[in-house]
């Protein structure tokens, strides 16, 4: 019973005071951390949700939390002696592992990669729950406000044209050419580069161009696959791999 005794007072000792109500706040305060983050992707409706976020957020802490006090209680058992005492093992078998939980939020649908972000976020919520668990409390709400500002309103801040490729597939060239480049600019698209592509037929014939765009964030690439579509002089709208 005394030895028992004498490794609890080390415990305590190690962890900075670490009694009940302590325990609570940084368990507590990882809930908070995580809800926050899992609601911004709950709203999104991505793959890792609130639960997700909360859970990934509570275990990477608990886990801190279990090497501070394993730690604690192996310095304890010392009675004095020298000893070499590796810390930051346990904890970093979370910031690689939790790797695997994001992998399953990543998929491909036609050739777009989709839940990186999600992934990325899960990955920041485990490294937040080891700081809440370690007692870098105030670390850790900074971090979680940074996290939701980079979630929310970086892409709104910071305005990025992305590149794309359009193939169109036309008729009566002049007239469907200056309806482009009117579309295009009314859009703010701008045309980097062009590949163009004609067929003869009996009919008339039949153009192909390859366009290679760059596209505000505000501008939804199927609104202008669907309006382009709707040209009677376009027989064809379809995305291409860069």
């Amino acid at each position: 019973m005394e030895g028992i005794l004498d490794v609890l007072s080390g415990m305590e000792m190690f962890g900075r005071g670490l009694g009940i109500g302590t325990l609570l706040l940084r368990i507590g305060a990882a809930v908070f951390i995580g809800a926050m983050i899992g609601i911004d992707r709950e709203i999104k409706n991505r793959p890792a949700g609130m639960r997700t976020h909360v859970l990934v957020c509570v275990g990477a802490a608990l886990v801190s939390l279990m090497e501070q006090q394993s730690v604690a209680a192996v310095l304890a058992m010392g009675s004095g002696s020298p000893i070499n005492v590796s810390v930051g093992r346990i904890t970093s078998t979370v910031v690689s592992g939790v790797g695997f939980l994001g992998a399953g939020t990543i998929f491909m649908s036609e050739h777009k990669i989709s839940g990186l972000t999600t992934a990325a976020s899960l990955w920041c919520t485990a490294c937040i729950g080891l700081a809440v668990g370690s007692g870098f409390i105030a670390m850790a709400l900074m971090a979680g406000v940074i996290v939701l500002v980079i979630l929310r309103m970086m892409q709104k801040i910071i305005h990025v044209h992305t590149l794309k490729k359009l193939e169109v597939q036309f008729v009566h060239r002049q007239e469907t050419l200056a309806f482009l480049s009117e579309y295009f600019s009314q859009k703010g698209c701008g045309i980097l580069d062009v590949d163009f592509h004609a067929e003869a037929r009996p009919e008339g014939n039949l153009y192909t161009n390859m366009y290679t765009l760059t596209m505000p964030n505000r501008i939804s690439y199927v609104d202008i696959i669907e309006t382009l579509s709707e040209h009677p002089n376009i027989r064809r709208v379809r995305t291409r791999n860069l």
